[in-house]
């Protein structure tokens, strides 16, 4: 019993452990508002969430409903997000929490942020008593009263809205309600300015206007102002400059000092709110640069001056350049060295970050052998939590307000892990000097800008999203006029405007110039430029001058071209390019280029173009003829004109041969079945396993011709005549033996027999064997009248034609050397 209790006390605790391993502790959120938790009607307000660097997404709820409230992404940095409503009404008052879910779960909501709105009811009103002159260290009661019934009034103190007091009104003789706020010890380190809200105890988030602020004064030092340039402390020459110098609301009146004048420099009452003032340059020159101060007067007196603030009006002297080294792409954590150099002989150089205006190192410039004068500035560690875009400008020491011009912004990027996008050339890869070349970088995920980087070069141009079409987002990277320096390899990246975090780089275009090379390389094709499907091609591309690397480019293809380098060292002056085998897809218009390793991306001129033409083996008709835009052309020309001389003479040959048949089988009609037999009428339907009884001893090469090639014809009623079947099939047998079926038909006239012929060999039968047609067919009809009615089969065996060679008898005068002759066998 007692092990079982320790076993299950055991388990117990292990899933204790293990339950709270699982949970894990999760940092609590924080929640704020800004511009503050007390909103006025129709404005607008932003609520912050801030958790944890591994938070994936937050979420916001108001108390009372029944789901959370909003849903949100991370923003840069990735600990916190931001939940905005733009219109705040008197639905949007009330108390709000947040949450995070990270990989490892949820954590457990904010303290509560109540959110008011004022407005919905008229102010009331708010005085010190009995003086808002309170002595160091004094005690002062502030008074909150109003004509309406407000059931509760609130004292805020502005600075610090952590710092709230309620107290319940009171109904006063005169009919007004009221409430009395106690406030101290006052002291005079600090500001002490009050305003005061009514509500109702049903609606305690929705407030009235806020009464007018009533600030305590404390006798003695006044505070310094603080002064700030709007623009910052660079203003580039004749641009506009404002000034702020803000002090205490009791202030009556603001000066504004320029070191090195006798006199105050300008004079300005205090505008909305009273605790401050503004004064504007409006054209910023060399008098306006140097050391300005500030400081207020008020009823207690003149308060002490701000501190300095130091104005530099840039533009009296050229830009100078600003690079990073090695590259302005590096990794998270990595570090870089920027280079600001000029050829004028500036004494410092002055890097600023944009966006920080705290951000300001100075380097004295160092003399360079080319001639130039530089600094640098190591900077680091870059990560992707901010943006990193610096100018640089030079200055010298007697004049060190008046500087240069500032140099072109220059971004460090930080590429992510996001989707990588596109980048293409409508102009395609290679480019010739003088012409326009645009790139265009796209995704399909939705950024809000580009940026465009070329390996090995120092500008990193930077374009906004056009127009999203079609869900996807692109930018366009005009480049001005094409020369040798626009060649290179190039890669963009996509970030968003809230992010400094940048894509993963897009795959690698090269873009090539050509026409850098002044030689114009020949193409040529072996074995020609019509092949067939399946055959070996090779492309040669020759130069004039000595080359490593030849390119061949093929007209309308989106792949970058075929790229060809040769042995290390080697300079020839021609390269092959091989298909092994072709297929219809290598068709087309192809031209070729030649290079050097040293310079990759400049290119000779090209070559003439030549049209690759490839047809199938078998199949439908071939593609009409299309003569290739190469030089090659002409001995084409002449190979078709000596195929089609060759054609003929084949036909004169065969025509020739018929004519001589004819002419000798006329002469020999004494025997019309020469070198054939007839085999008595049995009704049998083929010849073959029969016994033909006795046969014609023209010797063995006859047998066999007979047994190859013969004939059994049905037979015909007097008067009609035989004719072939176009309608029946042909059936093909062993060996290449084709069977054809005979039909019985009417007589027709002789030149309706010879419409199947063309008119030429028509023309030679009728002259010469018109006789020995006749014979044929009255010896036909007469063998027809002894034997029954049946359909047979015609058997030609094709291979006899080529293989056997007979000498049949001829008469003397007409006796031929051996030739190949057809016989048949009919039955």
């Amino acid at each position: 019993m007692t092990s079982i209790l320790s076993a299950l006390l055991c388990l117990g605790l292990s899933l204790d452990q293990r339950t709270r391993v699982q949970a894990g502790p999760f940092h609590k959120p924080t929640l704020w508002a800004e511009p503050g938790p007390v909103i006025n009607w129709g404005s607008s307000v932003t609520i912050w969430c801030q958790g944890t660097p591994e938070a994936e997404e937050y979420r916001l709820y108001k108390e009372g409903s029944t789901a959370w409230w909003y849903q949100q992404k991370t923003l840069d940095p990735g600990d916190r997000a931001k939940f905005s409503i733009r219109h705040t009404t008197k639905p949007d008052a009330g108390r709000y929490r947040c949450y995070y879910r990270s990989p490892s779960g949820r954590s457990e909501p904010s303290d509560p942020l109540v959110l008011v709105v004022t407005g919905t009811y008229s102010k009331p009103s708010l005085s010190a008593l009995p003086s808002p002159v309170v002595t160091s260290g004094g005690k002062v009661t502030l008074q909150c009263g109003s004509s309406w019934d407000f059931e509760r009034f609130i004292l805020t103190k502005e600075g610090d809205h952590r710092l709230s007091w309620t107290l319940d009104s009171w109904p006063q003789t005169s009919g007004q309600f009221q409430a009395m706020f106690p406030v101290g010890p006052v002291t005079p380190t600090q500001r002490w300015r009050f305003r005061c809200y009514g509500c109702y105890r049903n609606r305690s988030n929705v407030w009235s206007l806020p009464s007018d602020a009533l600030e305590l004064l404390v006798p003695g030092t006044l505070p310094k102002p603080t002064i700030w340039a709007e623009q910052g402390d660079v203003i580039p020459w004749g641009s506009s400059v404002t000034i702020w110098c803000q002090g205490t609301p009791r202030a009556e009146e603001y000066r504004l000092y320029k070191e090195g004048s006798p006199a105050s420099w300008y004079q300005q009452k205090t505008l909305d709110p009273g605790d401050r003032a503004k004064f504007s340059i409006t054209h910023m020159t060399k008098p306006d640069a140097g050391r300005y101060s500030c400081s207020y007067h008020s009823p207690s007196g003149q308060s002490e001056r701000s501190d300095p603030l130091e104005l530099v009006v840039t533009g009296s002297s050229s830009t100078p350049s600003l690079s990073a080294l090695p590259s302005p792409v590096l990794t998270s954590g990595g570090k870089v060295t920027l280079q600001c150099g000029s050829w004028e002989g500036f004494d410092t150089f002055i890097l600023t970050k944009e966006g920080d205006h705290r951000f300001s190192r100075t380097q004295d410039s160092q003399p360079q052998t080319s001639g130039q004068y530089q600094a640098l500035f190591p900077v680091g560690t870059v990560t992707p939590k901010q943006k990193w875009r610096f100018r640089c400008y030079g200055c010298y020491r007697n004049r060190p307000n008046m500087c240069s011009l500032l140099s072109d912004a220059l971004e460090l990027l930080v590429p992510g892990e996001s989707g990588k996008p596109s980048l293409l050339s409508h102009q395609g890869p290679i480019v010739a000097p003088g012409q326009s070349l645009t790139l265009q970088c796209c995704s399909d995920v939705g950024y809000d800008r580009f940026a465009l980087h070329k390996e090995g070069g120092q500008d990193l141009p930077e374009s906004l999203v056009l127009q999203p079409q079609a869900g996807l987002a692109q930018a366009h990277f005009p480049l001005d006029t094409v020369s040798s320096s626009h060649g290179g390899r190039y890669r963009c990246y996509g970030g968003y405007n809230l992010s400094s975090e940048w894509s993963a780089p897009s795959d690698p275009l090269d873009i090539l110039v050509a026409g850098h090379l002044l030689d114009r390389p020949s193409l040529s094709v072996q074995p020609g430029p019509r092949v067939a499907s399946g055959e070996n091609v090779t492309l040669r591309c020759q130069s004039q001058s000595p080359r490593d690397t030849f390119l061949l480019s093929k007209e309308g293809a989106a792949d970058p071209p075929l790229r060809l380098r040769l042995k290390d060292g080697s300079q020839q002056s021609q390269a092959e390019f091989s298909m092994s085998p072709v297929t219809s897809a290598h068709g087309g218009t192809y031209r070729c280029y030649s290079s050097q390793s040293s310079f990759p991306y400049l290119l000779s001129l090209p070559s003439e173009s030549l049209e690759l033409l490839v047809s199938e083996p078998s199949g439908g008709p071939s593609p009409p003829p299309t003569m290739p835009t190469s030089t090659a052309g002409p001995i084409w020309e002449l190979y078709i004109l000596i195929g089609v001389f060759v054609a003929l003479f084949l036909l004169l040959s065969v025509l020739l041969f018929l004519l001589l048949r004819n002419r000798c089988q006329s002469k020999d009609r004494t025997s019309p079945l020469r070198g054939a037999h007839v085999q008595p009428p049995a009704g049998t339907t083929h010849p073959k396993g029969k016994d033909r009884g006795p046969q014609n001893s023209s010797g063995p090469a006859l047998d066999a011709q007979e047994e190859a090639l013969y004939a059994s014809v049905k037979d015909p009623q007097p008067g009609e005549s035989v004719e072939l079947d176009p309608r029946n099939r042909q059936d093909e047998g062993p060996q290449g033996v084709t069977y054809t079926q005979v039909n019985r038909s009417r007589p027709r006239p002789r030149q309706r027999m010879a419409t199947s012929l063309s008119p030429l060999l028509g023309g030679l039968l009728d002259t010469r064997g018109r006789q020995a047609e006749e014979d044929r067919q009255m010896d036909s009809q007469a063998a027809a009248r002894d034997t029954p009615e049946y359909v047979t089969y015609a058997q030609l065996n094709l291979l006899a034609l080529n293989e056997k060679t007979t000498a049949p008898h001829f008469s003397t005068s007409d006796e031929l050397p051996d030739e190949h002759i057809v016989y048949a066998s009919l039955s």
